[in-house]
C-alpha cells in the first residue's frame, strides 16, 4: 500500500519485525459512542465498526445481513433477461445445456450451481472444467465444439470467457451458441456470444461488480428460477431450492477474495449457516477428510476447504471439484473428497520446492525492494505459482507474479497485488501492448501467457505501471490496527461480540489489536516453522498466541528473542481456542514490533 505519511505511527511503530509501519484505523469518538450505546456493543466493537465506515444508518444491515434485503433484482444486470431467456427455452424445450467453468473454486461452485440448478428443475446439463496444463484458463474451440457434438444447444461459460474474442468468434463459426457469465475486468469490445453477463462490463452501471463469478451466477438462477415459475414449469415439478444452494455460493466468494461487502456479506452469512447444516454430500465429506467438526467460518472455508477443491486443477484432475460439489452420491462424494485431500497433499510439496526457489531468486537478484517481483522458472508447475506468488507478497510487501517456463519458451504467470495497485488493469494493458499472448485478471489477482523471450520487457512494464500508481510515496507496507488490548481484556466476552461482526475477510478484514509492551514468559518453535509463545501481565493473566509460518523471518525471531525481560508490541486477531471442551482466547500473531 501506498503511505503518503499524512499519519503517525501507531505505537510509534514506523517499521515492525515484517517492515510494516502500524497506523490506527480513522477513529470516529461520537460514531462509536453511538454504536456502542444502540446496540449494547463493546467499545472495541463499536470502534472497528466505525473505522470500517458503518454509521448508523447501516449498522442494523451490517449486524444482521439478510438476502431479503441486499440481494439485488438479477433483471438490472445487461443481458440477463436475454440469457435467462435462452436456457430457459433449451430447459422447457427439452435440450441440453451445458457449462464451461474454470478450475479454481469460484469456477468449480459456479458450474456446481448450475448443475445442481438445471438438474433439479429437470432440465439436462453437461460440464466442462479444461485441464489447467494442456489446455490452460478460459474457453477453447475444440473443447465447445465437443459440447455442441455431446448435444449440448447452448454453452454457458462460467468465471471465464470475457476476454475470450477469438476462440468464442471461431465458436460461432462452428455453430456454437454460447452465454458469457464472468466477474472480470472487461474491455470496450465484448466477446461473441448470444448474452454477456457481467457487472463490470463496461457499458454496465451496476454497483455489484465486486461479486465473485458464483454470485453472479446466482443472480442467473434466481432469475432462471422466476422466469420458469412465471411460466408455469413448476407446476408439475417441484422448484429448486435455491437457498440450499447458498453454501456454494459462500465458499465460492470467501475463496476468490471478493470484498465481503453489501450482497456478498449477505451471500456469504447465510451460505455458512446452510454449509453447517450439511446438506451437500460433497461439501460434507470435504469437511471430514478437512477434519471441520465446528460451524463453519470464512476461514474454514478460504484456508481447509477451497484449498482441497482447488487441488484437483493445480496438481491432478481439473474436474473433480465441479464433482465433487454437484453430486449427489455420498459415497462417490466421500471418494473425490479423499482423493482431492491426497493430491492437497502433493500440492503443499510441490509448492514448498518452488517457493523455496523462488525466495532464493528474488534474494540473489535484489529485486526485493523494486516496484514489483517477477520470479520464474522452468520446471516450475503453474498449478502452484498462483499460491506462490500469494506467499511472495505477503514475504516482500510487493505484488507478485510468479511465471511457470516450459520447454517451449512459453510461461504461464499467475500475480498478486496488495491494496492500491490494480494487477488485473496492468495485465490487461500489458496484453493490448502485445507483451502477452493472453491474461487477465481483477485488482488483486491476474493470470497470462507469456514468451520466455518477452519476460524481461514484461517485467519492466509492470515495474513501471505499479512505480506510477504507487506514486511518490512508493509502496509502504501498512497494517492497520482497531487499537489496543490489554491481555487481561483479551477476555471470551470480547470475543463473542466480535464474532457480531462476521463473516469477516476482504473488505471486512477481522479486527486486529495491540498488545503494547507485551512480556513473553515463553517462546518456541512448534511444527515445522510456526511460533508460539506466552504473555503474561503483572495481575496474572496469561494469554497464549500463535504466529504461524514465520520461525525463520524476522518477526519470528523476534518473537524468539522477546522471552524474558525485553517487553514487544505485538499485533494480532483475537480468536476462540477451544481445547479439550474449554473455551479460551487465542492471539493470532500477525506481527510484532522490538522495543528499542
Amino acid at each position: 500500500m501506498a503511505f503518503d505519511g499524512s499519519s503517525e505511527a501507531f505505537l510509534g511503530v514506523a517499521q515492525s519485525a515484517s517492515g510494516k509501519r502500524w497506523e490506527a484505523r480513522p477513529d470516529d469518538t461520537r460514531l462509536t459512542a453511538a454504536l456502542a450505546q444502540r446496540y449494547s456493543l463493546p467499545e472495541p466493537v463499536a470502534r472497528a465498526m466505525a473505522a470500517r465506515g458503518i454509521d448508523l444508518d447501516a449498522a442494523e444491515a451490517f449486524l444482521d445481513p439478510k438476502l431479503s434485503r441486499d440481494l439485488p433484482d438479477p433483471s438490472h444486470l445487461r443481458d440477463m433477461d436475454q440469457a435467462v431467456r435462452h436456457i430457459a427455452d433449451a430447459i422447457k424445450g427439452g435440450q441440453t445445456v451445458a457449462v464451461f467453468g474454470d478450475y479454481d473454486v469460484d469456477g468449480a461452485t459456479s458450474s456446481a450451481l448450475l448443475l445442481r440448478y438445471v438438474r433439479a428443475a429437470g432440465g439436462r446439463i453437461l460440464s466442462y472444467i479444461p485441464d489447467r496444463i494442456s489446455e490452460g484458463y478460459g474457453p477453447n474451440v475444440p473443447a465447445l465444439v465437443k459440447l455442441k457434438q455431446d448435444g449440448a444447444s447452448v454453452v454457458i461459460t462460467v468465471d471465464c470467457g470475457i476476454t475470450a474474442f477469438d476462440v468464442l468468434s471461431e465458436a460461432a463459426n462452428q455453430g456454437v451458441a454460447t452465454i458469457v457469465v464472468d466477474h472480470h475486468v472487461a474491455e470496450p469490445r465484448l466477446p461473441k456470444a448470444l448474452a454477456v453477463v457481467n457487472p463490470n462490463r463496461l457499458d454496465d452501471d451496476s454497483p455489484h461488480g465486486n461479486m465473485a463469478a458464483v454470485g453472479v451466477t446466482f443472480l442467473l438462477l434466481v432469475a432462471l428460477n422466476r422466469t420458469l415459475r412465471q411460466e408455469g414449469w413448476f407446476e408439475t415439478r417441484p422448484a429448486p431450492d435455491l437457498m440450499a444452494l447458498l453454501d456454494l455460493v459462500a465458499l465460492g466468494t470467501v475463496c476468490d477474495v471478493v470484498p465481503l461487502t453489501g450482497v456478498n456479506r449477505a451471500l456469504v452469512a447465510q451460505g455458512l449457516k446452510v454449509m453447517a447444516r450439511r446438506g451437500n454430500p460433497g461439501l460434507s465429506a470435504l469437511s471430514d477428510v478437512a477434519r471441520v467438526t465446528e460451524a463453519p467460518g470464512t476461514y474454514h472455508a478460504g484456508f481447509l476447504l477451497g484449498p482441497r477443491v482447488n487441488a484437483g486443477g493445480r496438481v491432478g484432475e481439473s474436474a473433480l471439484g465441479a464433482e465433487l460439489l454437484s453430486t449427489d452420491d455420498a459415497q462417490r462424494a466421500q471418494v473425490i473428497a479423499q482423493r482431492l485431500d491426497a493430491y492437497n497433499e502433493e500440492r503443499r510439496e510441490i509448492e514448498r520446492i518452488c517457493l523455496e526457489e523462488a525466495i532464493a531468486q528474488v534474494e540473489a537478484s535484489g529485486d526485493a525492494d523494486a516496484p514489483m517481483i517477477v520470479a520464474s522458472g522452468k520446471g516450475w508447475h503453474p498449478g502452484v505459482i498462483g499460491i506462490v506468488a500469494s506467499r511472495l507478497k505477503d514475504r516482500f510487501n510487493r505484488p507478485t507474479c510468479v511465471v511457470a517456463l516450459d520447454e517451449d519458451g512459453i510461461g504461464k504467470g499467475s500475480g498478486r497485488s496488495v491494496p492500491g495497485i490494480d494487477l488485473g488493469s496492468a495485465v490487461i494493458a500489458a496484453r493490448q501492448s502485445e507483451l502477452l499472448i493472453n491474461g487477465g485478471g481483477h485488482k488483486m489477482a491476474a493470470g497470462f501467457t507469456v514468451a520466455a523471450d518477452r519476460l524481461a520487457e514484461l517485467t519492466r512494464f509492470l515495474c513501471d505501471r505499479v512505480a506510477a500508481e504507487a506514486g511518490t510515496g512508493g509502496l509502504i507496507p501498512v497494517l492497520r490496527l482497531d487499537g489496543t488490548v490489554s491481555v487481561g481484556g483479551a477476555s471470551l466476552d470480547l470475543i463473542r461480540a466480535l464474532e457480531r461482526l462476521q463473516p469477516f475477510g476482504q473488505g471486512n478484514a477481522e479486527p486486529r489489536f495491540a498488545i503494547p509492551e507485551a512480556r513473553v514468559v515463553q517462546a518456541r518453535i512448534v511444527g515445522e516453522d510456526h511460533v508460539q509463545i506466552q504473555v503474561a501481565d503483572a495481575m496474572g493473566g496469561r494469554l497464549k498466541g500463535v504466529a504461524f509460518r514465520c520461525a525463520d523471518t524476522p518477526m519470528g525471531q523476534a518473537l524468539l528473542r522477546a522471552q524474558g525481560d525485553r517487553p514487544i508490541h505485538l499485533a494480532g486477531r483475537l480468536r476462540l481456542d477451544t481445547w479439550q471442551g474449554v473455551d479460551k482466547v487465542q492471539l493470532m500473531v500477525d506481527d510484532a514490533a522490538e522495543i528499542q
